[in-house]
């Protein structure tokens, strides 16, 4: 199997779930690129919020995402923090780009998952990953989701649902659920695509 992991993260938060998602396709054998999209903030924003600032030096060493690494994959997890209960504008603009592979039909078949990230309880977990999915929808991806399948998922009081993982508060590590649902995620996405792809 082969599975990228696709995401933005402004301050670090999904850039840790992303990782997580990642190691989980790996448990069960999956060759893994991770990729972060190319960021969009002018750089006097940068500059001037250290959080921010930290967030993007910390993940200097992941390569930027490009369309070979949609075709290269089997599977492929999207990850974006909420902005107003909807993907940031950093991988929506990545996303736009696809309408070549969409016209060829490249990314049909394949396994799809998605992740997020927000400040807040009810800041946009589960919309936001709904709002992505509509990309797969329209490629004809296989949306695989989380569901109710494991523990993690039933008792988290910070992120994840049956959508997929997510990350609540915006803070340096994840909660052992939030991580448990993330591993989750990357074992099954990797799983499904290998089954997708025989």
């Amino acid at each position: 199997m082969k599975i990228s992991v696709i995401y933005y993260s402004m301050t670090g938060s999904v850039f840790h779930l992303a990782k997580a998602v990642a190691q989980g396709a790996e448990e069960v054998g999956a060759e893994v690129r991770l990729r972060r999209v190319a960021d969009l903030l002018p750089l006097e924003v940068v500059e001037s919020n250290e959080h921010i600032k930290k967030g993007l030096e910390m993940q200097q060493d992941v390569p930027v995402a490009t369309l070979e690494d949609l075709t290269w994959a089997d599977g492929i997890a999207f990850g974006s923090p909420t902005r107003y209960g909807n993907m940031t504008a950093q991988l929506k603009n990545f996303l736009d780009q696809t309408g070549p592979l969409w016209a060829e039909g490249k990314l049909a078949g394949k396994a799809a998952g998605f992740f997020t990230g927000a400040a807040t309880m009810h800041g946009g977990h589960e919309s936001t990953i709904l709002t992505m999915s509509t990309f797969a929808y329209h490629h004809g991806m296989i949306i695989v989701p989380t569901g109710y399948l494991i523990p993690a998922i039933h008792g988290t009081t910070t992120g994840g649902s049956p959508y997929g993982p997510s990350e609540l508060g915006n803070k340096n590590e994840l909660s052992d659920d939030e991580r448990s649902i993330a591993l989750f995620l990357g074992r099954r996405l990797a799983e499904v695509a290998g089954k997708l792809a025989q």
